[in-house]
């Protein structure tokens, strides 16, 4: 591997000089002033307007993004959490409304007609479209409902189990759903749920408080449900509810009987009378988990081998973080559940945080991640900040493909020849097991926020139904229906971050339109993918994926045959053994 990795420099400043730090609001409201009241006479002074002010935005996005990243981090950081609070309570609501005053300039300014619509066209969209859905009261809302969802990391991030003698994050616990003793793992399944179960209250009280200020913001912006009108704040212009339906029913019909299909397969191998949920990670032929990294260590150096074989640039851009100390993968406990990356537009270097217990899932994180990374790097050369921040459907085409494409060099992780072939037969079953799950939580939501008078037990027989809609008659939860209906309580995203998951899905379907390309044509699917990326949000998701070489689709037959594709590598793969 050569060393390729260079000095960290910010973009040049042209309006925020390069030493200003966002502190308090006295010192960071005389930007927002100058650019409210500086007059515009012309096109260019327009242009030079819009770059200073999105100048100003990656400032203070950049600075919001490592208040939370020290936040999750160490949840116990008491510092670090009153500097987030203050950032969410004190500098927030204001950078809004003047945000709003600012969108309204631009709206309004004679010459914004007359700006390049190749350029501006998305942009002018989002503008335009936050200016029509502000409404002053839903400032101090918004704000309390931001801070009232971290409630959820709280709770979660302090959830612990003992197993062997020793306190472990419920993450970690989860790890050992793959040992190959069933009553261990019986044993293990109920100690994690029996945790989640003693939760319930007050993460049911959460969510109901959450669903009515949520239904309470959209009140007072015009709309009937906080469905339509999120839909409207996420900025989904290209597709719609329907569209939401259709992959719903797609799910339903076309993916759900070949994930049946493979649960009957791991049933007839493991020898059972029935399949249980905690017979759904451990190997059929009962080996031993897969292991693909000693520590952490070893899983940064193996991933940006594996990157750098795909692709140079791959590579290049997890050593570069590695070496800025831009990754922070381990479990522990008092830091958040889940993982994420966190774009940091001043810089172009992201950071990458993840809970890794050293399994196949962690190894398949990080390369989710990465391809995350790899993207805003990509796209960290425009000056306007909304062409970097893409959408969901796009930015997870970028991290589902790079799971994928990875595939071919996971000899680094895994030299065995029927190891390899292991990794890569659980890691095409999650492919096609997690989109019924994102249906599942998808269509959870619709109803939910189209029900807001709902009580506690309509909600839960909504849940009930939604996932048998979804689920793998062959496995069998008799017994545990009290965890069933409570297994959302496991989705971060219903808490935090409301209808962002159904992208999942989409960009899952994406990828492994991407794949079977990269299967038939790897250059050609390569260049392809990366001329995607490199898009940013400067066009329309239909365009980016057609310019990835794919179709922005979830129609049963173009479903049916993703799925099909996808049966058949995992059928010549299951052929393979002894």
């Amino acid at each position: 591997m050569t060393k390729t990795a260079t000095v960290l420099q910010e973009h040049e400043r042209a309006f925020v000089p390069k030493e200003f730090k966002v502190t308090t609001w006295s010192k960071l409201k005389p930007y927002f002033h100058e650019l409210l009241h500086r007059p515009i006479s012309s096109l260019r002074e327009l242009e030079q307007w819009v770059k200073d002010k999105s100048e100003l935005d990656a400032v203070v996005s950049e600075a919001f993004s490592w208040r939370y990243i020290k936040v999750t981090v160490d949840s116990s950081d008491e510092k670090a959490e009153a500097l987030y609070q203050y950032a969410v309570q004190e500098l927030a609501p204001k950078i809004t409304s003047y945000e709003h005053q600012l969108n309204e300039k631009l709206v309004h300014c004679p010459f914004s007609g007359q700006l390049p619509p190749d350029q501006y066209h998305i942009f002018l969209r989002s503008v335009h479209n936050a200016v029509e859905l502000f409404k002053e009261d839903n400032i101090a809302l918004g704000t309390n409902i931001q801070l009232k969802s971290k409630e959820y990391v709280k709770i979660f991030s302090e959830m612990t189990i003992g197993v062997d003698g020793k306190q472990m994050t419920l993450q970690k616990a989860s790890s050992l759903l793959e040992e190959p003793d069933r009553a261990y793992r019986e044993a293990v399944y109920h100690k994690i749920h029996e945790r989640l179960l003693a939760e319930t209250e007050p993460l049911e009280g959460l969510f109901d408080h959450l669903v009515k200020m949520r239904h309470e913001m959209a009140l007072n912006a015009g709309f009937d449900n906080f469905r339509d009108y999120k839909f409207r704040a996420m900025g989904r212009f290209d597709y719609s509810v329907e569209s939401c339906d259709d992959f719903h029913h797609a799910i339903r019909s076309e993916i759900v009987p070949i994930v049946d299909e493979f649960n009957q397969f791991r049933l007839g191998h493991l020898g059972f009378e029935k399949l249980r949920p905690w017979d759904l990670f451990v190997d059929p032929t009962g080996d031993q988990p897969l292991r693909p990294f000693e520590d952490i260590p070893d899983l940064v150096e193996k991933s940006t081998r594996c990157l750098y074989r795909l692709h140079p640039e791959f590579g290049q851009t997890l050593e570069i973080m590695s070496e800025l100390g831009h990754l922070d993968l381990e479990s522990r406990k008092g830091k958040r559940p889940g993982g994420y990356n966190m774009p940091l537009h001043l810089t172009g270097i992201p950071f990458i945080f993840m809970n890794a217990t050293n399994s196949l899932s962690d190894m398949r994180t990080l390369m989710h991640e990465a391809g995350h990374a790899i993207h805003s790097r990509l796209t960290s050369q425009y000056k306007l900040k909304t062409a970097k921040r893409v959408p969901s459907e796009v930015a997870e085409l970028a991290a589902m493909t790079m799971e994928l494409l990875t595939m071919e060099h996971w000899d680094i992780f895994f030299p065995d020849p029927e190891e390899l072939r292991r990794a890569k037969i659980v890691q095409l079953e999650y492919v096609l097991k997690v989109l019924p799950w994102i249906a599942t939580i998808d269509k959870f939501q619709h109803w939910v926020y189209t029900h807001p008078a709902h009580s506690r037990a309509e909600r839960k027989a909504a849940w009930m139904q939604i996932m048998k809609d979804f689920n793998s008659p062959t496995i069998d939860h008799e017994g545990l229906e009290e965890y069933q209906g409570h297994l959302w309580h496991k989705q971060l995203h219903i808490f935090e971050v409301p209808f962002y998951y159904i992208e999942y899905g989409m960009a899952q379907l994406g990828a492994i339109a991407i794949w079977k390309r990269f299967r038939e044509q790897p250059d050609e699917a390569i260049e392809a993918y990366l001329s995607a990326l490199k898009l940013g949000y400067t066009r329309n998701i239909r365009e980016i994926y057609e310019a990835a070489g794919i179709a922005f689709d979830f129609s049963r037959a173009y479903v049916s045959e993703l799925g099909a594709f996808v049966k058949q590598e995992l059928g010549q793969l299951l052929q393979q053994h002894g």
